[in-house]
């Protein structure tokens, strides 16, 4: 007999959440004349970021908030990007802002987290943020780490007291999402490239996190059995299908819950995008 795995779709959680949480609280506003806005600039023509880009805006549309997309040219001047941003932190009808990644090699990542205002900061990349989410104090959290807690939650886990195994140690993913689990009181191992023996990290595993951003690179036989698996990778394979960085079918028959790829992680990534810009509205109204 198949083994059926409880599937945590993150776009069923994302659309259901919306209702309950995100449309009340943007018509709260509304009522206060406040019309939460966020706006994403995107440089250059990297297919995969204008899809993530549309995906968000259609997402923002439905929670009824308005989102912008500022485009430039592959070739703007970092200068340029730096003073955006600077008139979207005195443009007080702006609450959030966020800088599509990757950015081309002449504009300095660091310059552009650096001169975002932290309050506007839905990303939740910026030192500031950072480093209140370390200490475990409010924040803007980063939208995948917090999607993934939020995820494994709404599974209806609790992370008190669980072996938690973060496969990845990313400034985007893999660091905060160990930081986060840790302030939720779980134990947690951090492994990487570099760790000696991850199937013997594995063994005790409740949770196992995967953003390595290698196609299939957990095994089922890694895996305990009854663990929760969230999958955090995007690949499209040589046939043009979508993979994570967990080989799904094989891992499916021994996880009692798990992520699917596509519409796991990512509809979950969008969710907490908009969520942050209602939480930056209400913060600075």
């Amino acid at each position: 007999m198949n083994h059926q795995p409880h599937i945590i779709s993150g776009r069923d959680i994302a659309t259901r959440l919306l209702e309950e949480e995100l449309i009340p609280k943007v018509n709260k506003l509304n009522k206060k004349n406040v019309q939460p806005k966020l706006v994403v600039i995107l440089v250059g023509d990297h297919a995969a970021s204008a899809s993530y880009v549309r995906q968000k805006e259609k997402f923002a549309d439905k929670a009824g908030i308005l989102a912008e997309t500022w485009r430039y040219d592959a070739d703007v001047s970092e200068a340029k990007i730096l003073e955006e941003i600077e008139c979207i932190n005195a443009d007080d009808s702006i609450h959030g802002v966020i800088v599509q990644l990757p950015l081309p090699d002449h504009i300095s990542v660091e310059k552009v987290l650096n001169t975002i205002d932290p309050n506007k900061d839905v990303d939740g990349f910026t030192p500031t943020n950072v480093g209140r989410l370390f200490l475990g104090e409010p924040c803007l959290q980063c939208c995948t780490p917090k999607g993934i807690i939020r995820m494994i939650e709404e599974s209806g886990e609790d992370l008190m007291g669980k072996n938690v195994v973060v496969i990845g140690r990313s400034n985007i993913v893999g660091k905060p999402v160990s930081i986060l689990a840790l302030n939720k009181r779980a134990t947690v191992t951090t492994c990487h490239s570099r760790t000696k023996d991850i199937d013997k990290m594995l063994e005790d595993a409740d949770i196992i996190i995967v953003a390595v951003g290698i196609p299939k690179f957990l095994k089922a036989e890694s895996v305990p059995e009854g663990a929760v698996v969230i999958d955090v990778g995007i690949h499209r394979t040589e046939e043009g299908k979508l993979c994570g960085d967990v080989d799904f079918e094989a891992v499916s028959e021994k996880a009692k819950a798990i992520s699917p790829v596509p519409g796991g992680v990512g509809p979950m990534t969008v969710f907490c995008l908009i969520e942050n810009t209602i939480e930056a509205a209400e913060q600075l109204s």
